[in-house]
């Protein structure tokens, strides 16, 4: 993303004169973004314009933040010089091959494997090398699992997918091999007990960014490059006589994900009332999956948790949610940039929570009649509705919201269609009359204010008493 802003005068600014608006936007602009410029004459608006385009493509995409002071524009060019000024640009996101000896190298670690694992991150859908990463999954055999906005890559339901065993082959695989992931929160830095044994893997890991390897654990086997050429060089080495990975290794994955799939089964197909989180993303989940196509946005504690594991994705990069960050009230503005890029149906699947920093959206939903159908998954409060205020006071507690807040009121006021539901049949209807129509719609779903759990068990980071656990 390239975000251009005017400021204020630069003159005033730094000898902080008091100007209108006065910030020095591209100090703090630095730190923050990829790359960030400033244009002082009308004549280099082209050279700024591209330099931001290379620097927001090239190796690792990121954002770009292009300053605009407030004299350049009462600036005058002659409109021939002001063509000529412009730049086309040419190939930013040039290729960048492997080296040979890296491929290599990641082949025969890959090759000794007892128990291989590949790991899809959002950097392989982001790469659109779709056809390669699929290829490269096939041939080899080996099970996968996909972050979360890579999920559809590969279909969640594909055979060598492990989605469904996660905890098992984190923890017992001896090769990882990680295509655009990075060992991050998100992958507990790869290390404690979700990994098994401390220093039971050896890591292979394609990246576009160097400085990425030996981030968090040793690399064995980097290999740098882009993500599509990094993929065709290892197809094009295995040849045509790849082996499988060991028959141990894959009865044991698809046994335990046999097991939490028939686990799991009953909890998503139960009609009860109140809902409860699988019951509720048991119904969205058969939505997906009648509707493919369709833009999924998710965001919530409990409701984002649960549903990155319930609701299978097929096809690739139909799935927004808050990634690496972790932030909260990013889903309004995702469905709205979904649905005005692609012009498909967008499903936002909001905690009511996460609703909250981003709920007033709902006007520009309705004032651009855009196909978003938001599900606000509503159990009264964070995590749950239940809490109660620590210190006995006659205050809510901190966790907990308005009782039985109706959220489908408020697109009603702005001429969106609201619905209350309170069952998953109820709800599973409700969603498909709002994607057929492309209506903007908010769906009040009613979970048990008992359901939710805490997100992540980050209370475990509160300091401990050391007299206590004495």
């Amino acid at each position: 993303m390239i975000l251009i802003s005017g400021s204020s005068e630069r003159e005033v600014v730094d000898l902080q004169q008091g100007d209108y608006e006065e910030m020095d936007q591209l100090a703090i602009a630095r730190p923050l973004c990829k790359a960030a410029f400033r244009v002082l004459h009308a004549a280099d608006i082209g050279i700024g314009v591209a330099r931001a385009i290379r620097a927001a493509l090239s190796g690792r995409p990121g954002g770009v933040y292009l300053d605009l002071p407030a004299k350049l524009f009462s600036q005058v060019v002659e409109a021939e010089a002001g063509a000529r000024s412009l730049v086309k640009v040419i190939d930013p996101a040039p290729a960048q091959l492997p080296a040979p000896s890296a491929v290599k190298r990641a082949l025969d670690v890959l090759k000794s494997a007892k128990r291989p694992l590949i790991i899809l991150g959002k950097g392989a859908a982001y790469a659109q090398a779709d056809e390669a990463i699929r290829a490269l999954v096939e041939k080899s055999g080996i099970p996968f699992l996909q972050m979360s906005m890579a999920k559809g890559l590969l279909p969640d339901t594909h055979p060598q997918s492990a989605g469904a065993a996660r905890s098992t082959v984190l923890k017992d695989a001896d090769v990882v091999m990680l295509i655009g992931a990075r060992l991050n929160w998100l992958l507990s830095h790869a290390k404690g007990k979700s990994w098994g044994e401390s220093g039971s893997k050896k890591f292979i890991q394609i990246d576009i960014e160097p400085k990425e390897m030996d981030s968090n654990v040793a690399i064995v086997a980097p290999l740098v490059g882009d993500i599509g050429s990094c993929v065709s060089a290892l197809l094009e080495a295995m040849g045509s006589t790849w082996p499988a990975p060991p028959a141990d290794w894959m009865s044991a994955v698809n046994a335990r994900k046999e097991e939490n799939i028939a686990k799991m089964a009953p909890r998503l197909m139960k009609n009860t009332a109140p809902m409860d989180f699988h019951s509720a993303l048991g119904a969205l989940r058969t939505v997906i999956k009648e509707r493919p196509d369709a833009i999924l946005v998710n965001e919530g504690a409990n409701t984002l948790d649960l549903a990155r594991g319930v609701i299978d994705m097929y096809r690739p990069r139909k799935r927004l949610d808050v990634g690496t960050w972790g932030v909260m009230g990013v889903g309004m503005g995702f469905a709205i940039a979904a649905a005005v890029e692609t012009g498909k149906p967008v499903l936002a699947v909001e905690g009511d929570s996460a609703f909250g920093f981003c709920g007033m959206e709902v006007e520009t939903v309705c004032r651009y009649n855009l196909p978003v159908c938001i599900v606000v998954f509503n159990n009264n409060g964070i995590y749950r509705g239940t809490d109660l205020n620590p210190t006995g006071g006659s205050d809510p507690a901190t966790t907990a919201f308005v009782k039985d807040a109706r959220y489908d009121k408020i697109i009603e006021a702005f001429g969106g269609v609201g619905v209350h539901v309170t069952t998953p049949d109820e709800l599973s209807r409700a969603v498909n009359k709002a994607m057929d129509s492309g209506k903007p719609t908010l769906i009040n779903a009613v979970i048990d204010p008992a359901a939710g759990s805490e997100s992540g068990r980050i209370g475990n980071l509160n300091p401990q008493s050391v007299l206590r656990k004495k």
